[in-house]
């Protein structure tokens, strides 16, 4: 198995679709053919992205001999907007019954891997094994001074969006310098190509997702305190310039989920999949390959 870019990989089918789930629905696209038995691999993107931060991935993945999925989650790219309460691992359930995968693979960066977290908690036999991007945990709140000063500054450009027309722009600006640039690098250090598809890919989410924000309450497990619960194989990586949150989250995971391996990955913030994509790779690559299918 290789692990090569998107555009490395000839033309291949890839099925999408919408899954219908309470107050709306999830788009999906599925692709490759697993062997019978083996779990499939699901694609869980990050907050305020969509499935599109998976490209380099999805490409290597689905010519690797496994079925992988990437979806939208309710709020996000090409879903629902969010109308009344939700649970994102009640979606995902729903998406896995859809699309007849009774376990799989969980990969995901950020609030993909709280996702992940939470369903691995509740569904605990739906999910073979977890690969935790960047880790949010629900049931943990921020503490890192960075993060509160930069969400801070969000709020207030939403309090503004009514009477500043640079409010949208400035909301999105936070939410690069917290999960694109992070604590320590200015904007000029990092690679410019990689911060203008994040702003693209929160941008649109901005513009079609707005009118959800606040409409509805996610429903969480409160993983933070059930990790010790979850007896699947689990990898975590974390990049050595992100915040000292997503750190703690990422060693608090190795701690407690028995077995769970650690990998950090150098030269990059909370995007470890694009911005060391070959690190990021191979280890994924290491993992899924080490799994008792």
């Amino acid at each position: 198995m290789t692990t090569q870019g998107i555009n490395a990989w000839p033309e291949t089918e890839i099925e999408n679709g919408t899954v219908p789930i309470e107050n709306g629905e999830l788009f999906y696209e599925s692709a490759g053919v697993g062997a019978e038995g083996d779990p499939s691999v699901v694609l869980l993107h990050g907050g305020m992205l969509d499935q599109r931060m998976w490209d380099e991935q999805f490409a290597w993945l689905i010519h690797s001999g496994l079925r992988t999925v990437r979806y939208d989650a309710r709020g996000h790219g090409l879903s629902s907007t969010v109308d009344g309460d939700y649970a994102h691992h009640e979606d995902l359930r729903v998406l896995l019954d859809h699309l007849g995968i009774a376990s799989a693979v969980l990969v995901g960066l950020s609030h993909g891997a709280r996702v992940a977290l939470d369903t691995a908690l509740a569904y605990p036999d739906r999910v073979f094994a977890l690969a935790l991007a960047s880790p949010a945990v629900s049931g943990r709140a921020f503490t890192d001074p960075f993060l509160l000063e930069h969400i801070k500054e969000q709020v207030a450009a939403i309090s503004a969006e009514d009477e500043e027309e640079d409010a949208a722009e400035r909301y999105i600006e936070h939410f690069l310098r917290m999960w694109v640039d992070g604590p320590h690098r200015d904007p000029a250090a990092v690679d410019p190509d990689l911060r203008e598809r994040m702003r693209a890919s929160a941008d649109a989410n901005v513009v079609v997702h707005a009118g959800g924000m606040g409409a509805g309450l996610p429903i969480e497990v409160g993983a933070y305190e059930r990790l010790a619960e979850i007896r699947v194989p689990t990898l975590v990586l974390d990049g050595d310039l992100d915040s000292s949150d997503i750190s703690a989250n990422a060693h608090a995971i190795a701690l407690a989920v028995p077995g769970a391996q650690r990998v950090r990955i150098p030269g990059a913030a909370h995007m470890v999949n694009l911005e060391n994509t070959a690190h990021f790779d191979q280890a994924l690559h290491g993992f899924l390959s080490g799994l008792p299918y």
